[in-house]
């Protein structure tokens, strides 16, 4: 058979294909599909149907022209099938409409009771602020252990904190805040990947998050101290960005450590498995956790070394907690029917 007569013969299935790509742009069978109705179970079996077709339909057209190039047909047969290729490339292809709804519910509804009711973010939680809040008052303490401030932080770390915050706090070049505002969003987020990271393998990631609880608690709680001089500049500074960066800490090991424990209890499912299903509930743990970095570098940036006065710094710590507890806390708890 000549090639002509046999596309002449495909020209049913070039109509049934462009009706099939206006069906698709006009989006009026998905709009049916998305109605939850008694139908939803057909509607969605019909729409397979559909799309099955319509992708058989489409590889079709790429052969017949491929075929009509090949053989050089006339020009009005392949500039036909080139456009009817092109737009059912298009529907086939086409991104999808960003979905409001779906994505209010994901960050509103969905994420915050994620992260409030998962098990390993509330141990690193108990964890991490148990530790921070034992090590502070320790270091604070000159009874309890006279010597714990230097041997937490040794020496150098001490001399460096009280250098560093021996001189009120009273701004600096505002061409260096963004530059500083840089280096601390890669420097708290270097924190948080090696909470995340050793989490994955378990102890390294309980060794680090220990740690870390330790030594920011013994630093203030040495700083707190009345003899202190240059604890009244420190605290100025941190007051404003430590709640979202003490919190990104938490998060940042918490999902580390549901990754690591999928290699350990797998719930019957295979490693691999269990590894796969234990990631995809850490997303949205380490997503916040991205966040709150980057908030916290931000202030940390613009904010906390500005000569700002403490009482609107100490307001900002206050508004970022109490945005955290909503988020986490009043958002997060468990409604009757969540399971996770």
């Amino acid at each position: 058979m000549k090639v002509a007569e046999l596309l002449e013969q495909r020209r049913k299935n070039w109509q049934e294909l462009e009706t099939l790509c206006e069906r698709l742009r006009s989006r009026v069978s998905m709009r049916f599909l998305l109605k939850l109705d008694g139908q939803r179970r057909k509607n969605l079996n019909s729409n397979a149907a559909v799309m099955s077709r319509f992708a058989a339909l489409y590889r079709a057209a790429c052969a017949d022209l491929a075929l009509a190039d090949a053989y050089q047909l006339p020009p009005n047969t392949v500039q036909y099938l080139h456009r009817l290729v092109g737009r059912a490339h298009n529907q086939l292809y086409r991104s999808r409409d960003f979905n409001y709804s779906a994505w209010g519910e994901m960050l509103l509804i969905d994420a915050p009771r994620r992260v409030f009711n998962d098990r390993c973010v509330q141990a690193c939680f108990v964890m991490f602020w148990g530790i921070f809040i034992l090590s502070s008052f320790i270091a604070y303490s000159k009874d309890l252990w006279p010597a714990y401030a230097d041997d937490m932080l040794g020496g150098a770390m001490i001399e460096q904190l009280e250098t560093s915050f021996a001189d009120p706090v009273a701004g600096r070049n505002p061409n260096a805040n963004f530059q500083m505002a840089g280096f601390y969003i890669q420097h708290n987020t270097s924190i948080g990947l090696k909470c995340f990271a050793g989490g994955v393998v378990v102890i390294p990631g309980l060794f680090y998050t220990i740690f870390n609880a330790a030594f920011l608690g013994a630093s203030f709680g040495y700083m707190a101290r009345p003899d202190v001089l240059a604890g009244e500049n420190f605290f100025h500074f941190v007051t404003a960005h430590g709640p979202f960066e003490l919190t990104a800490i938490v998060l940042s090991a918490g999902a580390g450590l549901r990754i690591g424990f999928s290699w350990i209890s797998t719930g019957g499912l295979t490693r691999g498995a269990s590894l796969r299903k234990n990631a995809r509930e850490a997303m949205p743990i380490m997503g916040a956790a991205i966040v709150l970095f980057f908030l916290a570098a931000l202030i940390e940036g613009f904010l906390s070394p500005s000569a700002a006065p403490y009482w609107l710094k100490a307001v900002i710590a206050m508004l970022s907690s109490g945005a955290l507890m909503f988020y986490f806390v009043v958002l997060g708890f468990p409604r009757r029917g969540d399971i996770f």
